[in-house]
C-alpha cells in the first residue's frame, strides 16, 4: 500500500528532475496541467527471497573459507584470508539489502505528451549497497589474481584503482538525472574495465609465464572465468539500470547469479586448487606471519 507521505515524497523528488518552465509574455493559461502520474518499481517477494538465499550462501562460503584457512600454515594463508573477506563483505551487503537497507528510490521521466509536458514519472529502487560491496570485493578478487600471477606492485595499484573507478562510475550512472549523463558514466566505467582486462589478461599472462605449468594453467582458467563473469555485469546494467528493460526482481536475480559465481565459485575454485598446489605456492613471512619481531620494534628513548 502506498501511503500519502510516500506520494508527497515522490512528487517532491520528481519535481527536482522536471525542467524549469520557459518564461514568455503570453497570458497565463486558464487550465492547470495535470500532475504527472508516479509509478513505483520495487522488488516483490521473489526478489526479497533471492536476497536472503544469496545472503545465506555468502555466509556459509565465508565460514568454509575461514575453516580452510585454519588448515594451512599462516605463511600460505593470504589467499584464504583475502577470499574469505570477499564473501564476508558479500554477506554483509546482501543482509543489508534483504533487511531493507542500502536501497534508495530514484526518479526518472518515463513519458511526455506531444507538447513535451511530463506525464509519467517512475520511482525505481536503486540497490546502492551492492556498489559498496563491489567497491570492496572486486579489488580483493583482483588482488587474488595479481598475487597468483606475480604482477609487480605498480601494475597491481593501477589495476585496483581502475577497478574502483569502474565501480564508482557505475554508482554515479545509477543515480544520474538524465540518460546522457548516465550513459556517459557508463562509458567511463567500461573504459576503466578495459584497463582491468589489459592488466590481468595481458600483463598477468606475461608475469605468470615464469612459473610452473600447473600454476599457469590455474591462472589462465580462473582469470578467464572471472573476466567473462565480470563482462556480464555491464551488460546487465545496460539492460536493467540503463535501458530499464527488466524489472527490479529480474535485476536482483541477475546480479545474484553473477555474484554467486564471481565470489563463491571463484573462491572455492581458487582455494581448493591452491591447497593441491601448496608446495609450489610462495610463502609470506615477516610481519604477515610473525608480527613485529624484536628487530622491527620502534624504540623510543626518553634520555637526552
Amino acid at each position: 500500500m502506498i501511503l500519502p507521505q510516500q506520494i508527497y515524497d515522490a512528487a517532491t523528488q520528481a519535481a527536482t528532475i522536471l525542467p524549469p518552465p520557459e518564461t514568455s509574455h503570453t497570458p497565463l493559461p486558464t487550465v492547470i496541467p495535470d500532475i504527472p502520474r508516479i509509478y513505483f518499481q520495487t522488488s516483490s517477494e521473489v526478489g526479497h527471497r533471492t536476497l536472503w538465499v544469496v545472503c545465506a550462501l555468502m555466509g556459509l562460503s565465508s565460514l568454509a573459507f575461514y575453516i580452510m584457512a585454519m588448515r594451512v600454515p599462516v605463511q600460505k594463508r593470504y589467499f584464504h584470508i583475502i577470499t574469505a573477506l570477499v564473501t564476508t563483505f558479500g554477506f554483509l551487503s546482501y543482509y543489508a539489502m534483504a533487511t531493507g537497507d542500502g536501497i534508495t528510490p530514484h526518479a526518472y521521466i518515463a513519458g511526455r505528451s506531444k507538447h513535451g509536458v511530463v506525464t509519467d514519472i517512475v520511482m525505481r529502487d536503486v540497490y546502492w549497497a551492492r556498489y559498496v560491496d563491489w567497491s570492496l570485493t572486486t579489488p580483493l578478487i583482483l588482488l587474488d589474481l595479481c598475487l597468483l600471477a606475480g604482477l609487480d606492485g605498480a601494475s597491481i595499484l593501477v589495476t585496483v584503482v581502475s577497478d574502483v573507478i569502474m565501480i564508482l562510475s557505475g554508482l554515479f550512472a545509477a543515480f544520474s538525472r538524465h540518460k546522457a549523463q548516465g550513459w556517459g558514466w557508463y562509458a567511463i566505467a567500461c573504459i576503466a574495465y578495459l584497463n582491468v582486462v589489459y592488466q590481468v589478461g595481458y600483463k598477468g599472462r606475461h608475469a605468470i609465464s615464469s612459473k610452473d605449468n600447473r600454476t599457469r594453467t590455474l591462472f589462465a582458467s580462473i582469470s578467464l572465468f572471472t573476466l567473462l563473469i565480470w563482462t556480464a555485469y555491464p551488460v546487465i546494467w545496460g539492460i536493467a539500470g540503463g535501458a530499464r528493460r527488466i524489472n527490479v526482481d529480474g535485476e536482483i536475480i541477475a546480479y545474484a547469479v553473477l555474484d554467486i559465481f564471481a565470489k563463491g565459485v571463484f573462491g572455492f575454485w581458487l582455494l581448493l586448487t591452491h591447497d593441491m598446489l601448496a608446495r609450489t605456492m610462495p610463502s609470506i613471512d615477516g610481519f604477515w606471519a610473525h608480527g613485529l619481531s624484536h628487530e622491527g620494534v620502534i624504540r623510543v628513548s626518553l634520555t637526552p
